[in-house]
């Protein structure tokens, strides 16, 4: 439990939301007819990714959020792997925990094996199973369930999206820890660079790491980080048409354009403290059935730090 709770507090540069955010700063920098013409591409594609259909806020909130002044808030991330003919899981879940006031943001990994309560399924199972029986709706009805929080804000994004942003990018270049394997590809230990399809096999592998679910989501983090990088060097301005043209097909979120300028405006200084909140739990077999089972003192303790980084009463 301790060693868990200290694994929590690892400051890291990277979080999905940033890849919206990043794209907005050179946005708001961007100056003359080019800045208008993006301005306007990147209001058509939030236009485009905008939707209520799945969730318009959370019943755990007793009133409106106040964003104009700061008010901490939460957004989670839906990395969804969708194939031909198949729904989809949600294979990467992140709860993100945004208090302006404090400067800091956390970043809740939530394990895609995580044994829990499906809310309006009826069933016990694993979390990323929710998407796969009631989509966007039931995957953050779980999550609110599983940690007690309220979410404010979802994004979904296709996990194809990130290949083809970083092939619009020219590829990335990452630190491999150890070499291995996959069906497609193999990767040397060390200083690798990758193009988009290379990059998303790399982030996906889980089975061969001696980490599981926790290394895969570290490799993630660090796929984004690179994105980020990327995003914001100069050259990227003449690329923009491609990424703009990515992300209104690929991201849905029921974050409106005037919201996510908000946020841009008031959570800037959130970036100065970025932590990355890892829950503590252990691989069991239940019924043949293999999961992460997270004990409930420990899921108590991830709910109510992340009640008090949001400001709620515990």
């Amino acid at each position: 439990m301790e060693q868990s709770r200290a694994n929590r507090h690892k400051k890291k540069r990277s979080n999905w939301r940033k890849i919206i955010s990043s794209i907005l700063v050179i946005l708001l920098l961007s100056a003359g007819g080019y800045g208008f013409y993006i301005y306007h591409s990147i209001k058509g594609a939030a236009n485009e990714m905008h939707s209520t259909k799945y969730w318009s806020g959370s019943k755990l909130r007793t009133g409106p959020l106040d964003l104009e002044s700061g008010q901490p808030i939460s957004i989670l991330i839906m990395g969804v792997d969708e194939r031909a003919h198949d729904v989809g899981r949600s294979d990467t879940l992140v709860m993100v925990t945004v208090n302006p006031k404090d400067e800091s943001i956390k970043m809740t990994s939530i394990p895609r094996d995580t044994r829990t309560e499906i809310v309006g399924h009826g069933t016990i199972d694993k979390i990323n199973h929710s998407y796969a029986f009631g989509g966007p709706k039931m995957t953050i009805q779980t999550v609110e369930h599983f940690l007690n929080v309220p979410v404010d804000f979802y994004v979904k994004v296709n996990m194809k999206a990130f290949k083809k942003i970083i092939d619009a990018l020219g590829g990335i270049t990452v630190q491999n820890k150890f070499t291995f394997t996959t069906h497609k590809y193999t990767f040397k230990q060390g200083e690798l660079t990758l193009n988009g399809d290379q990059a998303l096999d790399w982030a996906r592998m889980r089975k061969k790491d001696p980490r599981g679910d926790l290394g895969r989501n570290e490799r993630q983090r660090q796929v984004i980080q690179k994105v980020i990088n990327e995003g914001a060097k100069p050259s990227t301005l003449t690329k923009l048409d491609d990424i703009i043209n990515v992300l209104g097909k690929n991201i849905e979120t029921n974050m409106t354009f005037d919201e996510m300028k908000t946020i841009q405006a008031n959570y800037m200084g959130a970036r100065k403290h970025i932590q990355s909140v890892e829950i503590g739990g252990s691989p069991q077999t239940i019924n043949g059935i293999s999961y992460y089972v997270v004990p409930e003192q420990e899921r108590l303790a991830v709910s109510n730090e992340l009640k008090k980084h949001l400001g709620l009463n515990q």
